[in-house]
């Protein structure tokens, strides 16, 4: 019995401190903010932003604010990688020729 007690509480303990150290905090998540705004004007400086990452940005500020920070570090992330992609994209066509029959 006094084993079963043990282990219980071992597992209690495990999961409350990996629960903790899973928790996301306001500087994470103004890291990651401030990242996908890098991102954003990387791509905006090859006149390759995707539409909405500025708002996806304006969003996770938000969450920011309202002490949401997991929601703000999950936005700030999907955001940031649209600013990669953008700049990737605008990079892998900027050498693209359009066929003849297009251009009029």
């Amino acid at each position: 019995m006094k084993l079963v007690i043990k282990l219980v509480l071992i597992a209690i303990l495990g999961m409350s401190s990996a629960s903790i150290l899973a928790a996301v905090s306001e500087k994470d998540a103004g890291i990651a903010i401030a990242a996908a705004e890098a991102e954003r004007k990387k791509a905006a400086s090859v006149d390759s932003e995707w539409r909405d990452t500025g708002k996806i940005i304006k969003k996770a500020q938000e969450a920011m604010n309202k002490g949401n920070y997991e929601k703000a570090l999950k936005l700030a992330n999907r955001a940031e990688h649209q600013g990669v992609y953008g700049y990737e994209q605008a990079m892998s066509q900027k050498d693209l020729k359009m066929p003849s029959y297009l251009i009029h």
